[in-house]
């Protein structure tokens, strides 16, 4: 009987406290948009065929429980396309919001196991980069995102 050792690529294990990728989402619209940012450059996250999944946004005046299954869904659907895992986000909303919405955005997005690292309104969004709110939610997260750990 032979034994075979199987190792990570490089020997090391990865780290499961290490931060994960970091997205923009946009809930602008009636579907939330899901992007990424790598070098500076934005693309959209789609679901896989077969695995389409809607995002509608949920009104301001929903509970908790909608919103974080927003969150869950953007996250997922971002994992999969990335085949890493996700856990900081940029969120681009359509105005202002009041300060109760935004806590009730953080704590969904928290229960989601997303972390936000900031609510962008339409203004700083557009000061960011042209194209789409979710592109320039992206870019603003790469740029926000804690450093990856190194093994």
């Amino acid at each position: 009987m032979k034994l075979f050792q199987i190792e990570e690529p490089d020997g090391s294990p990865v780290d499961p406290d290490a931060p994960g990728a970091a997205i923009g989402i946009d809930i602008s619209g009636a579907q939330a948009q899901i992007a990424i940012a790598v070098g500076g450059n934005a693309v959209p996250l789609l679901d896989r065929e077969g695995f389409e999944r809607d995002l509608p946004v949920p009104s301001p005046a929903a509970p908790g429980g909608e919103w974080q299954a927003l969150f869950e869904g953007a996250r997922l659907r971002a994992e999969r396309a990335l085949a890493q895992p996700v856990t900081h986000a940029v969120l681009a909303v359509p105005s202002t919001a009041d300060p109760a919405f935004l806590a009730l955005l953080s704590a969904a997005s928290e229960a989601a196991g997303l972390a936000l690292l900031r609510i962008a309104a339409p203004d700083e969004i557009r000061t960011v980069a042209a194209g789409s709110p979710a592109l320039a939610a992206a870019s603003l997260a790469e740029d926000l995102a804690p450093p990856a750990a190194t093994p």
